[in-house]
């Protein structure tokens, strides 16, 4: 039986995406440059640079190589391409950036929020940076990170018990609507940090392991075949309900180990990071024996290779040490803190950037 042989149409597409992809990867490129980084005969690679330039996706950017030989120019995408929306939804406020197709931060706006905003306050904020960014550059996609649970059918974030920031039924999509017409992407911010970490930090390599987020609030991310799990609604890894050894010795949430050693902020069920790390000396062997309560369900129910520590307290040697010291466990798992200072939106960041070029590939092949 004869092979069918792809047609001229699909390979067109195929050497224009391997070229868009070098270029984003360089930012300007020569088309002589573009050939020994893909391996496609020079020939193929100028019409595609013909091709991607007539569509009003590349440009010759007016500048030309030096030296010996034949001058030659280089091309970039054009400055109309416009970037990504990513940003962060915490108790910090809403942080957000547009990035470029070459993963480049372009422009930032911040708006403030309280711990107990609301959805309106929250959709407020998020439509402010939304607007100014939307306003230097078309945002063609956005990528958030919030630091509240997120329903995964909806993008919605979801109102839970005891959780320490909460906005209420706040819907990002929505929100996000007028200023961005393509996808919307809203995930948990430990996930986000999750993906950080098996991209570029301490996980890199690891394809099963659980991220344990260890700040004012709590939360975990399952990594399982190197995809983040999310579960049936995208709530797995909340684990301040997880039942381990309160302070006396007796069963209790997670959550509530900090209520009983009078670690949560005031009026909140925020830690209280400063007082908890001023309290090591006392009350450290008490939260090593509910961390491990907690590790041991982990490590019994995803079966990781890895442990990551992260979070504001959850890096500190103290609490490392401590977990490592006479900790017995199922099986051999390896313990170790996060690298990156803002993995959430790196995370976001990265997947952001993923997203603008394959829009920019798709939209650039089908014309």
């Amino acid at each position: 039986m004869p092979t069918a042989k792809p047609s001229l149409e699909l390979l067109r597409s195929l050497t224009d995406e391997h070229v868009l992809r070098a270029i984003m990867e360089g930012e300007r490129l020569t088309r002589t440059e573009i050939a020994a980084l893909t391996g496609i005969s020079k020939p193929t690679i100028s019409d595609s640079v013909r091709r991607l330039t007539e569509a009003g996706v590349l440009v010759d950017t007016g500048e030309r190589t030096t030296g010996r030989g034949r001058a030659g120019s280089y091309y970039s995408l054009v400055p109309e391409t416009g970037a990504a929306l990513v940003a962060e939804i915490s108790p910090r406020g809403v942080r957000a950036e547009a990035v470029d197709a070459f993963g480049t931060v372009v422009a930032g706006a911040g708006a403030e929020l309280g711990r107990a905003a609301g959805p309106e306050e929250a959709a407020a904020a998020l439509r402010e940076v939304a607007g100014e960014l939307a306003g230097r550059m078309p945002l063609r996609c956005a990528v958030i990170s919030a630091a509240d649970p997120v329903d995964r059918r909806t993008g919605r974030l979801v109102q839970l018990p005891d959780e320490p920031f909460l906005v209420g039924d706040l819907d990002p999509v929505a929100v996000l609507a007028p200023f961005v017409p393509g996808d919307v992407l809203v995930d948990n911010d430990v996930n986000w940090s999750a993906r950080a970490e098996r991209d570029g930090g301490c996980a890199s390599g690891v394809d099963d392991f659980v991220y344990l987020h260890l700040g004012e609030g709590l939360g975990a991310a399952v990594v399982a075949d190197g995809e983040v799990r999310r579960g049936g609604s995208g709530l797995t890894g909340e684990i301040a309900h997880v039942i381990t050894t309160g302070p006396d010795g007796s069963a209790v949430h997670f959550t509530e180990f900090f209520r009983e050693t009078g670690l949560r902020q005031p009026g909140t069920t925020a830690i209280d990071v400063d007082a908890l790390r001023a309290s090591y000396g006392d009350v450290l062997p008490q939260l090593t024996d509910a961390l491990r309560g907690v590790l041991l369900a982990m490590i019994a129910l995803a079966d990781p290779l890895l442990v990551v520590l992260g979070g504001t307290w959850g890096r500190d040697p103290e609490v490392l040490d401590a977990l490592t010291r006479d900790s017995p466990a199922p099986r051999e798992v390896t313990l170790a803190t996060a690298t990156l200072d803002t993995p959430e939106l790196t995370g976001a960041r990265t997947h952001a950037i993923d997203t603008l070029r394959t829009l920019i590939i798709q939209h650039a092949t089908e014309q």
